[in-house]
Parts: C-alpha cells; structure tokens; sequence
C-alpha cells in the first residue's frame, strides 16, 4: 500500500510503515538482532511487571509486594529507559542502531527514575533532609526525563515543564497575584524527585495503576488483528452509502476507540487506509483528514479503553472510574451520530457515490429482522450470564472466579473455531482501480473473539464493579 503526501509525492510501504512506527513506538528497529531482542525483552519485563503489580497475586504468594513509591519508581525507569533506546534524539539520528551515548543516557535515566527504589528505606530514614547525592541524582533525573519527553512526545510539553520549573525558582519576581516567595534549589530538587508530590506524584501513580494497562490491553488486542477487524466491519456496514468511506472512517475510528485511548495511535492506526478511500469517492484531502482526525479524537472519551485525562479524573476529583463511563459514554456517541451526520451532508452537496458491495445487498425487511434478533440475542445472553453469576458466586464461594475463568477459556476457544471457518481478513489496497466491499455476515462473524475481551472488561468495570487496574488485568 501507498500514500499520496500533501506535496504529491509517493509515499513506499516502508516509508509508511516507518511514519506510522515512529509515531507510536519510536521508529527505532535495530539491524543488529541482539539489541533488537534486548529492546523487546526490556519491553516484555515492563509489561510483565505491571501486570505482576496489578494483580492479586503478590499478595497471595507473599512475595514481591511493591507500594505505591516503589511501583511507581519502577515503572518511570522503565519508562525512560525504553524512551531512549526506541526514540531517535534528532530525524537525522541513526535508526538501524542505537548510539552510545543513547545507552549511556538510558541507563543513567532508568537509575536515576530508580533510585527511590534502589534506596527506599535510607531515603524514608531522612525525609525532607535531602544530602548532595539526592540533589545531584534529582538534577540529572529531571534534565533526563526533560530530553526522554522531548524525544517521545515533542518540544511543547517539555517547555511548558521548564517554564513551570522556572516558576518555582523566581516565583518572587513575578507580577501580581502570580508572586509567591519562591523556593531553594535542593526544596525543589527534593519536592520534584526525592518526594511523592512530584514527578512520582498523582500522574504518575495514574500511569503504574490504570494507564500501562489500558495501553497494553488495546495494543495486545490491535496486534491480534481487532483493529483490522474494526475497519472492515464498518466499511462492510457504511461503505456502499453515499460518503461511504468517510462514514465508515468514524465508526472504524470509534470502534477502535473502544480498545485506545490514544488519538495518535487512532488516527496512524486508521487513517492510513480510510484517508485514501475518502479522497476515491470524493473527498477533498484537507476534509479526508479532518475528518479521520475528528473522528479519531473522539475516541479518548470512547469508553471502556480512555484518554489517560480519564484516570487522572478519578484520582484528582475522587470519583470512580465507573461514573466516568457511565458519563463519557452519552457525549461520545452523540459525538460519532454527528460526524456522520456531518459527513452525510458532505456527501450530499457533492453527490457523492457509494463503493460496490460484494453480493446482492439483503432487503430492508431482512437486514432490519437480523438486526433485531441479533439484539434480542445479545440481551437473552447477557440476561442469562448476570443472572447465573448471580447464582454460581454463592454456591461455588472461593471457587467461583476458577470456575468463572474457565468458562471464559471455554467460549474463547469455542469463538476461534467458529471464527476459524471464515477467510481471514485482509486490508485492500485504498489506491487499487476497483475496491469491492465485504459482505456484511461473513466479515463481523470473522472476529468475534475479538470482542470477548472488551466485553469482559465493561462487565468488570460496570456490572462487577472492580477497579480498573484489575478489571484491566
């Protein structure tokens, strides 16, 4: 597959892949293979150690129990030390290698986001009365993740950190009600790194606890092919309306929403296919954009899988993640029914056609029949499930979750064979002559375990009521 940029130009495979890669994971893909599999083991312990920390199983076996300062401090060090090996320093940095100096900056950032860990209990013997090690450890720890965060996320974040640290030093020659008396350098080096009202604070206690998580469900799940899935369901559904690549971007866009929290990771996830198929019916560039960027912001209020500003809400205001569910769910999808509205009327001024669906399309009187007996199906299901919950969790006491995962293991399995006896799906190339959409049936039955997992997980959150750390795991 190809891509047209702004300036004309032809876009390979590769370089698309790299756009999309860079966007998401750094970009980086060492030649040699060692370091290669060095990166990806250090990422495979991180996930595994987050979900060791989530789970209930530290505390079960009595061994590697962490608190809060001590996860939290591990999970930044991780953090930073994956963000210099994967993130170039400048575009013209090398990507099939990573530079000395980069490992030597990412083993000093992940000591120095480590060092309340490496040396909790002599830091807990002093507080507040920090010596020079702790000064000097808390200097280069925040000039590091200063640059990790430039590299990952770009220049403004990282101002707008700095302007903040200026502040605190020279609140005393600031103008009016902004005037505070100001701070000493080893009061903020110590607040700001040694402390727990910091960098280790609230924001970073949300990312150990739900965020990671979150992000790691929605990638395992994409990686497996539901976001593939995703896009062809909505194509097979939207796609033979007038604008019908443009509709189908907003639901595909949705619907991955449902899985990430994240709008870079919607738009690069999505938009590399739905942006070329609007601009075939159609669709100026500039509106096949906005729209997949619309469509695709929106989905950090798509519950289950939110935007990390949803987890810091139910930390800093004290409200459950539930409610935020509960009142994120009505704004969203009244959100996606307006951009396709939008996208209609769109359609309709430049009278726009639909793209040929594979097969007869099935009359209104059937499809409309399908729908509602799949509906009454779903609901007689879940009916069943809440109820029988309700009756196995006494009976079966301590045994219940045993008995519970094992049912779950059985109807995955039980999905994948049935799934199994449909062709795998595979994207079309949006710059072909001709793209002939999928049928309906065939297409959503094909990955309907991929729909498990989210399941699972809104009944935990919703109907089980479990923390989202643990509902998540």
């Amino acid at each position: 597959m190809s891509e047209q940029t702004t300036s004309g130009t032809q876009m390979s495979e590769e370089e698309l892949q790299d756009l999309v890669s860079s966007t998401d994971t750094g970009g980086r893909d060492p030649a040699n293979k060692v370091v290669a599999k060095f990166v990806a083991g250090v990422a495979l312990a991180w996930s595994l150690f987050q979900l060791w920390y989530a789970s209930p199983l530290p505390f079960t076996v009595g061994i590697g129990v962490f608190n809060d300062t001590e996860a939290r401090s591990i999970h930044l060090a991780f953090a930073t030390f994956l963000a210099y090996l994967a993130f170039p320093a400048l575009r013209r940095s090398p990507r099939d290698r990573i530079p000395i100096q980069d490992w030597v900056l990412a083993f000093g950032a992940a000591f120095t986001a480590g060092y309340l860990f490496l040396f909790y209990e002599q830091l807990s013997d002093r507080p507040n009365n920090p010596n020079a090690t702790d000064i000097t450890v808390a200097v280069i720890g925040m000039l590091l993740l200063l640059e990790a965060t430039r590299r990952a996320l770009g220049p403004p974040l990282m101002i707008v950190a700095i302007v903040f640290l200026l502040y605190t030093f020279g609140g005393q020659n600031m103008p009016g009600i902004l005037a505070w008396k100001g701070a000493s350098f080893g009061a903020v080096a110590y607040h700001q790194w040694i402390s727990t009202e910091g960098v280790f604070g609230i924001a970073l206690g949300v990312s150990t606890s739900f965020v990671f998580l979150f992000v790691l469900f929605g990638a395992l799940l994409d990686t497996a092919g539901a976001g593939n899935y995703f896009i062809k369901v909505a194509f097979s559904l939207l796609g033979h309306y007038r604008g019908g690549p443009a509709k189908a971007a907003v639901v595909a866009s949705a619907m991955t929403g449902l899985i990430s929290g994240s709008s870079i990771a919607n738009v690069v996830t999505t938009g590399t296919f739905t942006i070329p198929m609007m601009k075939r019916v159609g669709f100026s560039p500039e509106k096949g954009g906005a729209v997949e960027v619309a469509s695709s912001v929106n989905g950090q209020i798509m519950p289950p899988v939110m935007g990390a500003a949803a987890f810091l809400m139910v930390e800093y205001i004290g409200i459950t993640y539930f409610e935020v569910v509960t009142h994120a769910f009505l704004p969203a999808l009244i959100s996606y029914i307006a951009l396709v509205y939008i996208v209609h009327l769109e359609a309709m001024k430049a009278d726009m056609k639909g793209l040929p669906r594979r097969g007869a399309p099935s009359p209104l009187l059937v499809a409309a029949m399908r729908f509602v007996l799949g509906f009454l199906g779903i609901a007689v299901v879940a009916y069943a499930v809440y109820y029988g919950l309700g009756w196995l969790k006494p009976l079966a006491g301590d045994a219940a979750a045993w008995i519970i995962a094992l049912a779950l293991a059985v109807v995955y399995v039980g999905l994948i064979k049935y799934c199994a006896g449909y062709p795998e799906l595979s994207l079309d190339d949006p710059n072909s002559p001709i793209v002939e959409l999928p049928e309906v049936g065939p297409t959503v039955k094909s990955g309907l375990h991929f729909l498990l997992p989210v399941v699972v997980l809104v009944w935990c959150l919703m109907v089980e009521r479990l923390s989202p750390g643990l509902s998540a795991f």
